[in-house]
């Protein structure tokens, strides 16, 4: 029988053969090298602290919530302030489950909603984090742009500015100090309405348009609020979340319901 010999190996294939047992080699070297590294960091940290102990000191980076645990670590969360429990939020995951309790967000959020006229329906919304309620409620007691829901929501007293014509003024209890405020209601219809014996109103029609006009970067123009042709209203917001709309003639004011079930105003955020 005759035996044919194998084929010999191109120079090429040998070479490439090395090549990538070369490249083996060397991812080897290297993760031997990142593994003696860090042993050798964990010894040293082992040893200043073993070290820190025998001199009757404590271990060095020690977490102050493994130290104090979960319990006492709230308590003293909750002796401060909202932003400063907000920045223990990043420190690490374990942080973050305790600094995001609703435990602790409870008593920030009654403390932020203290004194109030408004709270926002969507901070509210059943299954929000207090957290979450806490942060939208900020956001919308920094908006001064006015959704129908705001205008239906609230019931507003109305009275006219001094400038006024007399006539109007003796017929506003506001300034005749004979009765309570004059109310205006505002529909989802669009038309307005008020109280059956107000002497001002005098039965008429009324409908109302929330007018906004926009710049370049989303930037508001302008906004108001407009009843029938009548002078726009000028919209602001009181730093107790309470609305105002004016002109030179008359004034709006919401009047506070921070007591109302569910709250008021949009169900979405509103910039």
């Amino acid at each position: 029988m005759i035996r044919i010999p194998p084929p010999f190996a191109s120079s090429t294939s040998m070479a490439q053969t090395n090549n990538q047992e070369l490249q083996e080699n060397q991812s080897k070297d290297m993760d031997e090298g990142l593994a003696l590294a860090m042993e050798t960091m964990g010894k040293e940290r082992e040893r200043k602290r073993k070290k820190m102990r025998e001199e009757g000191g404590l271990p060095l980076c020690q977490d102050p919530l493994d130290l104090l645990g979960r319990d006492l670590m709230l308590r003293v969360l909750n002796n401060l302030d909202a932003r400063s429990v907000a920045r223990c939020l990043v420190v690490s995951r374990s942080w973050n489950c305790v600094a995001s309790s609703d435990l602790l967000w409870t008593s920030k959020c009654e403390e932020l909603w203290h004194g109030k006229a408004h709270l926002p329906r969507l901070s509210l919304v059943r299954g929000v984090s207090k957290l979450d309620a806490y942060s939208l409620s900020v956001m919308d007691g920094k908006r001064t742009r006015i959704a129908k829901d705001d205008l239906c929501d609230h019931v507003w007293d109305f009275h006219f500015t001094k400038v006024a014509p007399e006539y109007w003024r003796n017929l506003d209890p506001y300034w005749k100090g004979n009765g309570p405020p004059m109310h205006r209601y505002f529909h989802q219809d669009g038309s307005q309405t008020a109280d059956p014996d107000d002497k001002v109103w005098g039965g008429h029609e009324c409908c109302y348009s929330i007018v906004t006009s926009m710049v370049g970067g989303g930037k508001i123009r302008e906004h108001y609020v407009r009843i029938n042709r009548w002078l726009p209203l000028a919209v602001s917001r009181k730093q107790d979340w309470g609305w105002e709309m004016s002109n030179n003639f008359y004034c709006y004011s919401s009047v506070p319901d921070a007591y109302k079930e569910g709250g008021t105003g949009p169900l979405f955020l509103v910039m």
